[in-house]
């Protein structure tokens, strides 16, 4: 299980005093109100376990699908914009105690996603959200003939999970697989 947890995206400045517009990468965006403190991670470029630079939580005030974050020591828009695309994490002990069977995103990344029959499906390798319920994609370990499965999760569907082992067991809903094993398949070019 991951040791940090990520919980937004910067994804603009807001105003000249240095305010930054993150898109919360979490289901409670309430919680920036309560951080004190958060760690600046750049998207790339920074090695396994170690964090960014932490800094001190000034103010937090949700507005629309983003929070306004103002961060101490980032006082101008200049300044600001340079933290553009970088995330935000916080230690896990530190993060949201999750309801039954939810989980964090990137707990779930990378398990061995497996049917009731133990059939191999693949590892998922990511989690989109949709609004109705997640999906979660499945790539194939061997990827080079099969394209991503893309699952519901639903309960009909995701049967258990258990992040500790790093798997999760599934239904297949009927069809499902013949779409992603015939798609593409005999297709011609129309031009």
């Amino acid at each position: 299980m991951l040791e940090r947890i990520r919980i937004g995206e910067i994804v603009s400045v807001h105003g000249v005093k240095g305010a930054l517009k993150v898109l919360p990468l979490t289901d409670n965006p309430i919680r920036f109100c309560s951080l004190t403190e958060v760690d600046v991670v750049p998207k790339r470029g920074i090695r396994k376990g170690a964090q960014g630079t932490t800094y001190k939580v000034l103010s937090a005030t949700p507005a629309g699908n983003v929070v306004l974050l103002k961060l101490y020591g980032i006082d101008d828009r200049d300044k600001a914009e340079q933290f553009r695309g970088m995330f935000l994490e916080i230690p896990r002990e530190k993060a949201v105690k999750l309801p039954k069977d939810s989980y964090f995103i990137g707990d779930l990344v990378g398990c061995v996603v497996k049917t009731e029959s133990g059939e191999v499906l693949g590892t998922l390798t990511d989690v989109q959200s949709t609004g109705a319920n997640d999906i979660y994609e499945v790539t194939p370990r061997d990827n080079q003939k099969n394209k991503s499965i893309w699952l519901p999760a639903i309960g009909d569907v995701i049967k258990a999970v258990d992040v500790e082992k790093g798997e999760i067991i599934v239904t297949l809903l009927p069809g499902l697989r013949e779409v992603y094993e015939t798609s593409g398949e005999g297709e011609e070019d129309c031009d």
